[in-house]
């Protein structure tokens, strides 16, 4: 019987899915595991490779067994997961028709890549510092529209591959601002007062950073009238503005080595004003690997969806 797994996995630890003869991979570790836990080798089959450093969310591998397996699926799920490393989270298992195949029978993959365009050390694990003074997102996204439909995508495939074509078909393509989920906790800045937080500094220029009480303000401390020193910290500053914080979001029916990473770095080429949106079109059309913008790194890459 073949059984498909859901898990997520934070490939910071890992050179990537596919098992690699002197590097630690996330499908080694899950064999080794697997095997362990059922007392005989499983091999396990993924939807694809992900790069060294690049993290998947709802990635679906397949194995075989012979039969039912010996627990049931909770507790599998559980013993699983004790026994994995912490990057690593199976979050279901089902059994499925035999023919079903996690990688070929695969119909549609999502990829996100995420970038900050300002410094912020929450983010940083997950997200690419991308710090050029200006980008146009509206360019990015005029540009991204060549690259919807089936093309020949070897301009963005990394050399040394031994994929049989380049041939793909993008569904989806596009670059949107988000807000992280400590920014809509805590609060954002962004030239205007949050509750809780400073006001701009503007409002108060030359009067110090700690110092936002008009002078000679009174309180009353313990009964009596105190005039406040003006240095007081009123609250925490949390100056990011989610205009800073930008996925780039691409689906395919399949994907090359390396391409989403040099698309989005071909894409920011784009967004500097260093070409025109048609050039990505260009690139596909005559364009070779060394033509196009260099890979942007894969710590801040997510393989989040896979349909069949």
């Amino acid at each position: 019987m073949r059984y498909f797994l859901c898990l997520s996995y934070d490939g910071t630890d890992f050179c990537g899915w596919q098992i690699q003869p002197s590097s630690p991979s996330v499908q080694a570790c899950l064999e080794t595991t697997l095997s362990r836990l059922l007392n005989r080798p499983v091999a396990v089959t993924g939807a694809g490779r992900t790069d060294t450093g690049v993290h998947a969310v709802n990635y679906v591998a397949h194995f075989d067994w012979d039969g039912v397996l010996p627990f049931e699926a909770s507790d599998f799920i559980y013993k699983l997961n004790a026994m994995l490393p912490h990057g690593i989270a199976i979050l279901s298992v089902s059994p499925v028709a035999d023919d079903l195949h996690a990688r070929f029978s695969a119909r549609r993959r999502e990829y996100t890549y995420f970038i900050h365009r300002q410094k912020d050390p929450f983010v940083r694990s997950y997200s690419w510092l991308c710090g050029y003074p200006t980008l146009d997102f509206d360019a990015m996204n005029a540009a991204c529209q060549f690259l919807l439909g089936t093309h020949d995508f070897s301009c963005f495939e990394k050399t040394g591959g031994d994929n049989k074509t380049s041939i793909c078909t993008v569904f989806e393509a596009h670059w949107e601002p988000y807000t992280p989920s400590h920014v809509q906790i805590m609060g954002e800045a962004g030239g205007k007062t949050v509750p809780g937080t400073c006001p701009p500094p503007d409002k108060y220029r030359g009067r110090g950073p700690l110092d936002t009480s008009p002078a000679g303000t009174q309180e009353t401390v313990g009964g009596a009238g105190v005039e406040r020193s003006g240095t007081e910290f009123p609250g925490t500053v949390f100056p990011h503005a989610s205009s800073q914080y930008w996925y780039f979001r691409i689906a395919a029916d399949r994907f090359l080595r390396n391409m989403v990473r040099a698309t989005v770095g071909s894409l920011i080429e784009v967004g500097r004003g260093k070409h025109a949106p048609e050039w990505i079109g260009e690139l596909i059309a005559t364009g070779t690997r060394s033509d196009a913008g260099e890979s942007v790194p894969g710590h801040a890459l997510f393989l989040n969806k896979v349909e069949y």
